[in-house]
């Protein structure tokens, strides 16, 4: 095989494995982005739930009132750790998807080469290779 058709085989096969790095960039983004939608729906039940505790009026005496404050306070508290937790995950869900971005970007940047030496191959007259399967037999046949 010439060295350009070499090269140009190298260059699929490179292709071929960005695309894939891709795939995965994707799939972790999806993840992280699923993370984050369920920790700001939590965030946002808890909050509601404070929220209905809050303006509960029916305690009996005193202590009923503290239990509900207690427990109101308690409340609040998972809901800022949800919501500093969304935090993080919304950092972390851009970062992923800044990797899928940058995936993307050297794929592209594979397949722009590998469409140029092809189009270079052509214009010399051989013909490019379909595949990036390795040829059977040897050299010298």
């Amino acid at each position: 095989m010439a060295p350009d058709r070499k090269r140009l085989a190298r260059l699929q096969r490179l292709e071929k494995v960005r695309a894939i790095a891709k795939q995965t960039a994707a799939a972790e983004a999806a993840r992280a982005e699923g993370t984050l939608a369920q920790l700001l729906a939590l965030a946002d039940r808890t909050g509601q739930l404070v929220h209905d505790y809050a303006s509960r009026r029916d305690m009996a005496d005193g202590q009923a009132l503290r239990l509900m404050s207690s427990f109101r306070e308690g409340l609040e508290g998972v809901r800022r750790d949800t919501r500093a937790d969304a935090d993080r995950a919304r950092g972390v869900a851009d970062a992923k998807l800044l990797q899928l971005s940058e995936a993307e970007r050297r794929r592209q940047a594979v397949e722009d080469r590998a469409r140029a030496e092809a189009r270079a191959l052509s214009s010399q007259g051989q013909q490019p290779p379909l595949t990036a399967r390795k040829s059977l037999g040897t050299e010298l046949e």
